[in-house]
Order: C-alpha cells, then sequence, then structure tokens
C-alpha cells in the first residue's frame, strides 16, 4: 500500500481597488434670454434622454446639480464655473517609447488639464490569480528647449478591469507656445498575464475668469460622470422659452384678454405665434428691429390674429386646446423673410407691406366690406381662372414634434376620402413649423387640403380710384350676373322711404318657391353690410322690402341673395394702380364654412354660386321592363331624378354584348328624351346594357346610371330544394341571379322521367308560381320526382330534376292521423 500528498489552490481575484471619480461641468447656452426657465425643475433636465427625476419624484440619476439662469441684462454668475474651459478629446495610447506631445499656443490659456489613466490594470499570476500592480507615467512641459517633469501619475498596487482616469491640473505655464507631453515611466507589458496599457484621454484649456453672460439663458451643470461609464453625456432641456411683449390686458396662463386694449405692452412668456413674430420683428439684438420699429408694424391686426389664436378647439381626444400655439428652437442664422413666412403658416396668414407698415391677412371668417357687380367695375367685367387640378392635395403627410413620443418627430396622416375615391390619391408631405401637438397637426393638415379643394378660384377686375373700397386682405362680395346666369346685382335706380319700395338698374327674377326667400343686400353710408328680406315684387325691377335700412340711397350698389345660389366671396390679395388711373385688384375665393370644417369637423353640402353651373345630378331608380313585339321584343325604360331641374334632357345610350374580348359591346342607339322614360322596339336575344346622363341646357352632363337586362331564354334553376313534410313536399327552385321577370313551371312523377319529351308526354303538370307545396304523397320512403324549368317572356328553359321523400317518423304520422283512424 502507497501514499501520496499534494496541495492544491483555486485561483481567486481581487476586488477592484480603484474608483474612478470623473466630473462633467458644463455651461450650456439655452438661448437669448430672458427665458421663463424650466417647465419643472430637474423633471425638465433630461441625460441621455433620460430625465433626472421623474414624475413621481424619484431621482433617474445620482449626483447631479444645475444651476439656471434666465438670461437677464444684468445677472449673477454661475457659482462653481470659475473658468472657462474647452477640452480636446486625444484618446491615445502612450507607450514606453513613444510619448505624446501636444502644442499650446493660445496666449489667455491660464491653466490646463490633463487626463491620463489606464484601459485596465491588473497582473494575472502563475497560480492564475488576478491581482494589483503599478504604473507610472509623467506629464513633462519643455522650457528653453529642455523638458522637465511638472507632475508624476504614479498608480500603486491597483486593480480596475475597465478604463481608470485621473485628471492632473497644471499650473504656472510657461510663454507660448510651448509643447506638453505624456511619457510612460512603467516599460510596456509583453504578456496578457500582465495588462497595464496607458492612455492620454483629454486636454483641457482653462481661462481663469468669472462670466456672467448678459442677455444669455444657460444653465451650469456638474454630473458625477462614472455613471455614464464609457458614454458620452448628451442633454435636453424642457424650457419655456422667451419673456416677449404682449398687451397690458392679456393673461397669457388664461390665453385670455380683458376689456379693451389700450395699445401697451408688458412682458411675459408666451407661446401665441403672433406676440413672438411681433419680438422677431422688432428686437434690435436678434431680430429685425435695426430696420423696423414697433411703430412700423400693425400690432392691431396682430392683435385681432393672436386671440383668434388662442380660442379653445377640439383636441381630438376629448379635450380642448388654443387653436394655434409655436413652441419652436431657433438655432440656425436664416434668411429674415423665411423665418417671417414660417411663423406666418403657423397663424394661416399673409404678411404685406401697405406702403407705410407691415401687416397681416389671416384666413378666417370676417365681414364683408363692400359689394362689386358688374354696375361699379371697368367695362362690367370679371376675369377668372382656376387652381390646376393637379395641385389640389387630397392627403396630406404632417411631420411635428411629439412629446408623446419623446420629443421626436411623428407623422401625422390626413385624408379626404371622398376626394381621393373621385381624383385618386395626391398627397402633400409639409413640417408643422412650430407644432408640439397633435391635434395642431392634423388642424394644419386639414386646412391645407380643404384650401386647396375648396378654394379653387381667382378674380381679377379694374375699378376707378371712388370705386375702391377695400384694403389688401379684406373680403368682398361679387355679384356677376354673367357667371350666375341670372341678374343679381347692379345700382339702386330709386328709393321709395314710404313704401319701402326699391327700383333697380335691371329686371330680376325670384325663385318660384316664394318670393320672400330672397334678400337685397347694400353697403350703409357708413360701409357696412345691410340685409332686408323681399316681401313682394310690384314690377320685374322693382321690389318691396321687409324693413328699408338706414343708409340706402339711389346709386347705391344692391346684390341679389337667392336661396339656390351660394354667396361668392373672395379675400382681396392684391391692388394694383394702373396708369389709366383705375385699380387692378386680385382676389382669392374664400369660403367661411371652411374653419367649421378644419376646426369643429364639421360637413357642409356645398352650393353653387351660378345658375349656369348647376350640373345635373345622376338619375335614379333606373330600370327596365321587357315585353313582346311583333316577334320580336321591347324595353321600356323609367327612371326619375333628385330634384327638378329646369330644361333638363336625357341621353340614353344602349348598347349589346357582354363587353368582353371574345363578345364586345356593339351600339344598338342613342336616343335623347326630355321625358323620364323611353320604349325601345324590335330588340333581338341579347345581353343590353341601358346607360342615362342627364344634360341641362348648357351641355353639361351629369353622372351616368347603368343597368343591365337580357332578352334571352332564361337559365334552369339552380338548384331546386325540396322540404319534407307529412305526405307534402315543398318545392322551392333558386337562381344564381335573381332575375324578377322569371317565374317556374313545376311537373311530377312518381318515377324518374329521362327527356323533357318524356316528362311532357308522362309527367304531371302543376302549374307556374315562384315555389309549390304537392301534398297527398301517401308511400312512406318512396321517391318522388319534380321536374321544374324557368320562364320567361322570351320562353323556357331546359328542366332541373330533383327527388325527395315525404316524412317517415311513426310518432309524427300517427299525431297527423289522431282522431281520423275510425274503426
Amino acid at each position: 500500500m502507497s501514499k501520496g500528498g499534494g496541495k492544491q489552490h483555486t485561483p481567486r481575484e481581487e476586488p477592484d481597488n480603484l474608483k474612478s471619480v470623473q466630473e462633467l461641468s458644463v455651461i450650456d447656452v439655452i438661448g437669448e434670454g430672458p427665458i421663463q426657465g424650466p417647465v419643472n425643475g430637474l423633471q425638465s433636465l433630461l441625460l441621455n434622454d433620460t430625465p433626472v427625476v421623474d414624475a413621481q419624484g424619484g431621482v433617474n440619476v445620482h449626483g447631479v446639480e444645475a444651476q439656471w439662469r434666465s438670461g437677464e441684462d444684468h445677472q449673477s454668475p454661475l457659482e462653481g464655473f470659475d473658468g472657462s474651459a474647452a477640452e480636446t478629446l486625444i484618446q491615445a495610447e502612450v507607450t514606453y517609447d513613444k510619448p505624446i506631445t501636444r502644442t499650446i499656443t493660445s496666449e489667455v490659456v491660464d491653466r490646463l488639464r490633463v487626463t491620463v489613466g489606464v484601459q485596465a490594470l491588473q497582473q494575472t499570476t502563475d497560480k492564475g490569480d488576478r491581482i494589483g500592480t503599478s504604473v507610472q507615467m509623467d506629464i513633462q512641459i519643455q522650457r528653453d528647449g529642455f523638458w522637465s517633469t511638472v507632475k508624476s501619475v504614479i498608480i500603486t498596487n491597483g486593480k480596475r478591469t475597465s478604463p481608470y482616469m485621473v485628471a492632473v491640473i497644471i499650473n504656472n505655464l510657461p510663454p507660448r507656445p510651448f509643447n506638453i507631453r505624456v511619457v510612460r515611466i512603467t516599460e510596456d507589458s509583453t504578456s496578457d498575464m500582465l495588462q497595464n496599457k496607458t492612455v492620454w484621454q483629454g486636454l483641457t484649456e482653462i481661462i481663469n475668469l468669472t462670466q456672467s453672460y448678459p442677455n444669455t439663458a444657460l444653465v451650469g451643470l456638474k454630473v458625477d460622470a462614472d455613471q455614464f461609464g464609457s458614454q458620452s453625456v448628451s442633454r435636453k432641456f424642457h424650457c419655456l422659452g422667451r419673456i416677449v411683449l404682449v398687451p397690458s390686458n392679456y393673461d397669457p396662463k388664461a390665453r385670455t384678454y380683458a376689456g379693451l386694449w389700450d395699445g401697451t405692452f408688458k412682458p411675459a412668456y408666451t407661446n401665441n405665434p403672433a406676440w413672438i413674430i411681433l419680438d422677431l420683428l422688432t428686437h434690435p439684438r436678434y431680430g429685425l428691429g435695426q430696420r423696423i420699429g414697433l411703430a412700423d408694424v400693425d400690432k392691431w391686426a396682430l392683435y385681432a390674429i393672436a386671440q383668434y389664436c388662442d380660442q379653445p378647439v377640439p383636441n381630438g381626444f376629448g379635450q380642448d386646446e388654443p387653436r394655434m400655439t409655436c413652441n419652436v428652437y431657433l438655432a440656425d442664422r436664416r434668411k429674415a423673410y423665411d423665418v417671417i413666412s414660417d411663423f406666418c403658416s403657423v397663424m394661416r396668414c399673409m404678411w404685406v407691406w401697405t406702403g407705410q407698415r407691415m401687416t397681416f391677412i389671416q384666413d378666417r371668417p370676417s365681414d364683408k366690406v363692400w359689394t362689386y357687380t358688374n354696375a361699379n367695375v371697368v367695362n362690367g367685367e370679371f376675369n377668372y381662372s382656376y387652381s390646376a387640378a393637379k395641385d389640389r392635395h387630397n392627403a396630406a403627410e404632417i411631420r411635428f414634434i411629439d412629446p408623446q413620443n419623446g420629443w421626436n418627430v411623428s407623422v401625422e396622416l390626413v385624408e379626404d376620402k371622398a376626394d381621393i375615391a373621385k381624383n385618386g390619391r395626391k398627397v402633400l408631405q409639409m413640417d408643422a413649423f412650430g407644432c408640439t401637438s397633435r391635434g395642431q397637426a392634423h388642424r394644419t393638415g386639414l386646412w391645407v387640403i380643404q384650401t386647396e379643394l375648396l378654394e379653387t378660384q381667382m378674380v381679377t377686375f379694374g375699378v376707378g380710384a371712388e370705386g375702391l373700397r377695400h384694403t389688401p386682405g379684406d373680403i368682398f362680395e361679387v355679384c356677376d350676373n354673367d357667371y350666375a346666369g341670372a341678374s343679381i346685382g347692379g345700382r339702386i335706380v330709386a328709393v321709395d322711404v314710404a313704401a319701402r319700395t326699391l327700383t333697380l338698374d335691371r329686371e330680376i327674377e325670384l325663385p318660384g318657391t316664394g318670393k320672400a326667400a330672397a334678400a337685397i343686400s347694400f353697403i350703409g353710408h357708413k360701409g357696412e353690410s345691410l340685409s332686408a328680406t323681399v316681401v313682394s315684387q310690384p314690377d320685374k325691377n322693382s321690389v318691396v322690402l321687409s324693413s328699408l335700412p338706414e343708409g340706402v340711397m339711389e346709386g347705391g350698389v344692391w346684390g341679389l341673395k337667392l336661396p339656390t345660389l351660394r354667396r361668392r366671396l373672395f379675400r382681396c390679395m392684391a391692388i394694383q394702380e394702373k396708369k389709366d388711373g383705375t385699380f387692378a385688384v386680385s382676389a382669392l375665393q374664400h369660403v367661411p364654412e371652411k374653419e367649421a370644417i378644419v376646426d369643429r369637423g364639421a360637413t357642409f353640402e356645398p352650393e353653387s354660386g351660378t345658375l349656369n353651373g348647376v350640373t345635373p345630378p345622376a338619375v335614379q331608380h333606373l330600370a327596365v321592363d321587357t315585353s313582346a313585339d311583333s316577334s320580336l321584343y321591347q324595353a321600356k325604360a323609367t327612371w326619375d331624378t333628385p330634384r327638378v331641374i329646369k330644361g333638363v334632357r336625357f341621353i340614353l345610350r344602349l348598347t349589346v354584348g357582354a363587353g368582353t374580348e371574345e363578345e364586345p359591346a356593339r351600339l344598338v342607339t342613342t336616343v335623347t328624351t326630355s321625358e323620364t322614360e323611353f320604349t325601345f322596339h324590335e330588340l333581338p336575344y341579347g345581353h343590353y346594357t341601358l346607360t342615362v346622363s342627364a344634360i341641362n341646357g348648357y351641355g353639361q352632363q351629369g353622372d351616368p346610371a347603368s343597368v343591365e337586362f337580357d332578352i334571352d331564354l332564361p337559365e334552369p334553376p339552380d338548384f331546386i330544394e325540396i322540404t319534407p313534410g307529412y305526405f307534402s313536399l315543398t318545392v322551392a327552385p333558386r337562381q344564381k341571379v335573381y332575375h324578377p321577370d322569371v317565374s317556374f313551371e313545376f311537373w311530377f312523377s312518381e318515377k324518374q322521367l329521362l327527356s323533357a319529351d318524356q316528362v311532357l308526354a308522362e309527367g304531371q303538370y302543376l302549374g307556374r308560381g315562384s315555389m309549390w307545396i304537392k301534398d297527398g304523397l301517401m308511400l312512406l320512403g318512396t321517391d318522388y320526382w319534380f321536374y321544374v324549368r324557368s320562364v320567361n317572356l322570351v320562353g323556357k328553359s331546359a328542366f332541373a330534376e330533383a327527388s325527395g321523400q315525404v316524412k317517415s317518423d311513426a310518432q309524427g304520422v300517427l299525431e297527423l292521423l289522431k282522431g281520423k283512424i275510425t274503426a
């Protein structure tokens, strides 16, 4: 028996004993001051997209110190930020025989911060133990051509499995320029058993000064950077922005205006785009204030626009929000025209220079200021143009900054499905400037779509100096007799105040449904819009009104409101003076209902502004009834219209054939009639298609309506459904396609018949109808046979066969015979 001995060893690893404590110290400029500041303290500070403090008050990122300055003209310096530093990342490995050198050239640098360290520091023994080790680096500066060591970084018996950095401050710098280098004193490792690679991580140039950064909103941030590892720390701030001038009677939090405004201002934060653009236009430092002043901007127009922007509208989620807000961070230098245009797009407006000051025209409903007719424009002419159909988008993809998506870009899709179905999909892609609300993004897209689909017309005309009664942006009414196809505007010839009667310069035709449905509109002597209902019409060129508004005078302009015609409103876009002393006016169609469609989701049935342009609707209830006509057949078509249209006719187009490659459709005849029925005679067998379109007196056709019908032998039943009863069978034939002119013949046999001739010779004819009940069938367990064929005006189909047995359960039969059996 032998015995032996020995020692066993389990490798061990010492814990890391080097703790790298690096602090991120940075000053971030938020923007021009003063600003309102962070929305909610440290909840408004995001490091690497993580709020420092969450909504419940819990700390997500520890070791954070933030100091805010709003950007006042006189503000205190940030505490603990006594120097201005600029760091340069080097991130280079320092080896024993290759020191890393950099040159300092700046004359204003007072101190240097050198950050060096190791990528890892550990040694593995022969027994597998992982223990600490040591490494040394020297920081040297070149003076008068000689290198001298100013700092030594010695790490003794340290262990670290991840990067470890040390920051060293170098004072007493030599005259510039000079060189600085990092030298490795410890020899390089030649084995994986020793990990001690050294790196020069960064070089920071520091200027000793205390700065307050006047008129600059900023935040000073100190963060324990060790918790972020090797990641760079990104910063985001959720702030309420610039404090600007707002009306003295305005409460920007409640978005209300108290009483009348006296034209004075006060400083306050607001995201109302009207007061933001006023600040950009008039501020002398970052705006256009060195070129234009407050007196050069129409603050009264902005006041009305601001009130419109603040009005609450549904946000799409069961709540209300301001109609328009602007939350934008301008970080790049851009052309003033582009910036102003972007802000105007938020407010649905455009800016114009009147020759004296800048004013703004907003697309919103407002009262008309004047009526133009053929009687008060040059040569009585209005000239019209239309937007191209290809430019009328019916879908929009709106990009906006979405708070629910981490303040990243989201896309809101807006569509007009009815127009897409009619004209195909035409998509517009656009950015909603300054938009952080999905509801506002949706309204922006809807406004663009509805503007392009509803406001397609432009008008130009000329007026004399005495007839020009509006400025750019004003809304006026156009009563164009030629366009309307009726007399709807002119001048007043005489006024009988006592009789409330007006004599007009032309004959008018009132609606036959009741003359009281019409009204006459005027412009009063103060420029206000007036209207009165027509009570009666003594003569074709005179009317009696329900009341005579004050200010109606001879020579004044009148306009006729008819229930069948839409008022044609236009917004003036430009006025140009011509050499002959007249003015050329350009205006864009204005649809006041658009606001309710966009902001409230309302729907309207569009009305026409002309009798000439009333396109007839499609006919309805189109049907065809066929009957015999000598040796051939006739087809009587009938239809009606959804409403009565004066002078309407109907174009009928009859074709025969399936319209396939094998059986192309051929035109039989085309007919025009003013009746709502027509009969086609002597038609042979065939598959016919009848198309009917309405056409008015101006040659405008409505949408066609079509119906198909056959003149042919009917198809036999697709199948026959037989339902058993006690001593009876119910026979119900079924068609693939229902034809109301088809009925069925029913034949019966107690045995199966093999041909149509045998059915006619031996079968029992039951009758004609849509179904049949055959009773008196007393044999149980026996097949009874039925033969059915389809019948129409043209003839009869082949027979279809089916068989069935009556119910044979004893209990049911006895119940049926109960009381009927006697001894």
